[in-house]
């Protein structure tokens, strides 16, 4: 990062990832998670599509999926304690917010492919976003997004669980926990 670099650049060149063990309240507020959405809807797309939905998880809705998350865990045969993991990891955290695809196969100008990629720039300017209000966050996802009981919580006919993004007051982590590569050993000459 250079000194004379823009402030979104500086604000991307210091982003990084932080668990959910390292967030503490306070989470964004409604305002703030409305904001960090509307940063998602400025990310590239393909043929003006918004082929995903946010949903966030929150009360008793919280305590339900860290209910599942427990029982899923359980019929999958992990321990006690790991299952109590799993649950926590519901709802341990100051916000959840489910990430949800809607992919038209048949759309005439964007292919299934271009979808994801709109996905994948929604959530870095989601996760962007929130860094630059002060919050930490994560995307996070795993087998859980493919267990039926749990996609039906979250998904209507036809769309896909991506995962959840984990958010709140980052706490104790002051940097990523390894090495990136250098940005030039990414580029090649073709």
């Amino acid at each position: 990062m250079q000194s004379d670099d823009p402030k979104a650049l500086t604000v991307l060149l210091e982003r990084y990832s932080v668990g959910a063990r390292h967030l503490r309240a306070p989470a964004p507020s409604e305002d703030e998670l409305t904001r960090m959405v509307a940063a998602a809807l400025r990310a590239p797309d393909h043929a003006g599509l918004v082929p995903y939905r946010f949903a966030l998880v929150q009360g008793d809705a919280r305590e339900r999926l860290g209910e599942l998350f427990q029982r899923v865990a359980l019929a999958a045969g992990k321990s006690p304690e790991q299952a109590e993991r799993d649950r926590e990891r519901a709802t341990g955290v100051p916000m959840l917010v489910a990430v949800i695809a809607h992919i038209d196969a048949g759309h005439p100008l964007a292919t299934v492919h271009e979808q994801w990629i709109a996905i994948g720039g929604a959530l870095a300017n989601f996760l962007t976003a929130a860094h630059a209000l002060g919050y930490g966050g994560k995307m996070l996802s795993g087998g859980k997004v493919r267990v039926p009981e749990v996609v039906a919580a979250f998904c209507r006919p036809g769309e896909t669980l991506v995962g959840w993004v984990v958010l709140g007051t980052p706490q104790g982590q002051g940097k990523p926990k390894f090495d990136k590569p250098a940005p030039g050993a990414l580029i090649e000459r073709w």
